[in-house]
Parts: structure tokens; C-alpha cells; sequence
């Protein structure tokens, strides 16, 4: 045998970008400050996560206006940020917050949605939809399409209009953006004019990545993943109904994506394998992959030009489909 100072050290990965690092850092040491959050109550550890996600929803620009609502037949929690002041209603972009449909709110996610009305100049709709797995699959998507339904109706009254509008999301809130132009497609109505698809879930059978990526040093665990596809999903039967994984789908006619793919995401395979998939249905899509970048890394844009740059290529990319239209 060889001696202790004989023996490789072990291997240390050094594939995360630095200030995406220190955001993992910080949000984990925020999450170290309630030593109970692993076995908390699901209430409890939803409260716990708003406070650690508080520090990073601060700062950035201001909305000319902020309106909260309850809108729809289903009475769904929405808050309309506007860039810039005016009484014309601007192209807009529904957001779905991620969180494994489980976690997370339109407060967690404020930050976020802020800077893409701000840097695409377009209001933007944070949908606060019914969280898993209290409200399980498909009831999110119905709040989603009873949204846009009412938005196509009632929107230019609240600064919206309703002609030109895309949706997005990250993560779980990217499954729920496709499922619901598949959703609309399938009821003969017009989908939206774009999706803004963030390192989302699209299957929740586990590839390379789930490996590769998982673990403390990167922000989305495999086993986590695990627990929100079964707090998402009614049963088994659910996993083969291309709403709740829309990589079973028949994706022809879905309209134009912009997705941002993070390096060291469990998710990464996913992403690929949807964009390929997407492109092979002759959808338009434009991927972007960000070298270091892990899953939630769009959050960390107050630390984080990585983030930044991310948050500008959407934006231009979402212009260029609302604006020019």
C-alpha cells in the first residue's frame, strides 16, 4: 500500500464560475442559519426560503407601476410590473416562477422579473400559481391558461396588451410556460408569441447530468428533483401525459424559444435534449449555454456578470419578438 502522502488528492472541481460560487455560498449559508429547514413542515420551509431569497430580490430597477390582482375565473395571484409610465399598453411577458412547484412565490422571483421588464421594455405578469403538492398537476397549468385568457380579454385595461405577449419561466415554472402553449394549442386557440425558457424540466427521467451536477457544490440536488416531480404529479400514470413532461410531446407548432441552459445544471442534458427536440418539430429556438453557470444563477445578478449577460441576451432576444412585431 502506499503512504498517506503517496495517494492522489482527491479530485476538486473547479468548473463553477466564481461569483456563481460565492452566490451558492452565500445562499447556502443562508440556509445554514435554520438548522431545522431539513425537517422543517413544508409551510415552515416555504417561510424559511422567502427570508434566504429575500437579500437577492432587493435592490435593481424601479417599476413605474405595480399593480397586485386576483385575476381570471380561477382567481389567480398576479402582480403587473410596468417599466416606464404611460397609459399604452405594452408587449408583455408572463412569468412563472420555479421552485420544483413547489417552493418559491412571485415575491422570491420579484428581483428577476423586475429586470427583464426593465431591460426588455415590456410589462411582465408574475403569475403566483397554486404550489404542489397541495394543488397537484394539471392544476398550475389551468391557472396559466385561465390567465392568458383573461389578459387577452381584460389586459389593456391593466397595461397589457394582449396581441403581443410571450411566456416564461424557469425551472418548474419552464415546464409549466410549455405546457401551456401545448395546453392552448390543443384547444384550438391562439398561443402566445414566445417562450423565455430558463434551465427548465421537461422529463423527469434522470440522464448524465443528474450525476454529473449533483451534490452541495451546485444548487439543484438529484434527490430534490426527485421529491418535486412526486409533490407535481397526481401518480405514475401522470408521468406519460405530455403536459406534466413535455418531452413526450408533440411540439410541432409551439412558438419561438429562447432558452438559457446553465453548465453545471442536473438539468443540462434535459435542456439539450428539449432543444433538439424543439428544432426537430421546426420550432425557431436559440439556445444559449453558460459556461459555469448552475441552476438558479439568474438570481445571483447583483454579484454576478455571468447573470447579467444571461438576463441581456433574453431581453434583446424578447424585443426583437415583441417589439419589432
Amino acid at each position: 500500500m502506499s503512504s498517506a502522502s503517496e495517494r492522489p488528492e482527491p479530485l476538486v472541481r473547479n468548473d463553477v464560475d466564481p461569483e456563481i460560487r460565492l452566490f451558492l455560498q452565500r445562499m447556502n449559508a443562508g440556509y445554514a442559519a435554520f438548522p431545522g429547514f431539513a425537517s422543517a413542515s413544508l409551510a415552515e420551509a416555504r417561510r424559511i426560503a422567502e427570508r434566504v431569497r429575500a437579500p437577492w430580490v432587493s435592490g435593481g430597477p424601479e417599476m413605474a407601476a405595480s399593480q397586485e390582482l386576483r385575476i381570471g375565473a380561477l382567481q389567480t395571484r398576479a402582480r403587473i410590473l410596468r417599466p416606464r409610465a404611460g397609459d399604452a399598453p405594452l408587449p408583455s411577458l408572463i412569468y412563472l416562477h420555479g421552485g420544483g412547484w413547489t417552493m418559491f412565490s412571485i415575491d422570491t422571483h420579484d428581483r428577476l422579473m423586475r429586470e427583464y421588464a426593465a431591460r426588455a421594455g415590456v410589462a411582465v405578469i408574475a403569475l403566483d400559481y397554486s404550489l404542489s403538492p397541495e394543488a397537484k398537476f394539471p392544476r398550475a397549468i389551468e391557472e396559466t391558461v385561465d390567465a392568458i385568457d383573461w389578459l387577452r380579454s381584460h389586459g389593456a385595461a391593466h397595461g397589457v396588451e394582449a396581441s403581443r405577449m410571450a411566456v416564461g419561466g424557469d425551472s418548474a415554472g419552464a415546464n409549466l410556460a410549455v405546457a401551456s402553449q401545448l395546453r392552448l394549442r390543443d384547444l384550438g386557440r391562439p398561443m402566445l408569441s414566445a417562450m423565455l425558457l430558463n434551465y427548465g424540466a421537461y422529463s423527469d427521467r434522470p440522464t448524465p447530468s443528474w450525476t454529473r451536477y449533483d451534490g452541495p457544490s451546485y444548487m439543484l440536488g438529484a434527490d430534490e428533483m426527485r421529491r418535486f416531480w412526486s409533490n407535481y404529479l397526481r401518480g405514475d400514470a401522470d408521468r406519460d401525459d405530455p403536459l406534466a413532461v413535455p418531452m413526450r410531446a408533440d411540439l410541432r407548432g409551439l412558438p419561438p424559444a429562447f432558452m438559457a441552459v446553465a453548465e453545471c445544471d442536473i438539468l443540462a442534458d434535459d435542456n439539450h435534449a428539449m432543444a433538439g427536440a424543439l428544432r426537430s418539430a421546426g420550432v425557431d429556438v436559440e439556445v444559449r449555454t453558460y459556461a459555469g453557470a448552475t441552476h438558479s444563477f439568474l438570481e445571483a445578478m447583483s454579484i454576478s456578470r455571468l447573470s447579467n449577460r444571461a438576463l441581456d441576451d433574453a431581453a434583446r432576444w424578447l424585443s426583437t419578438r415583441l417589439l419589432a412585431a
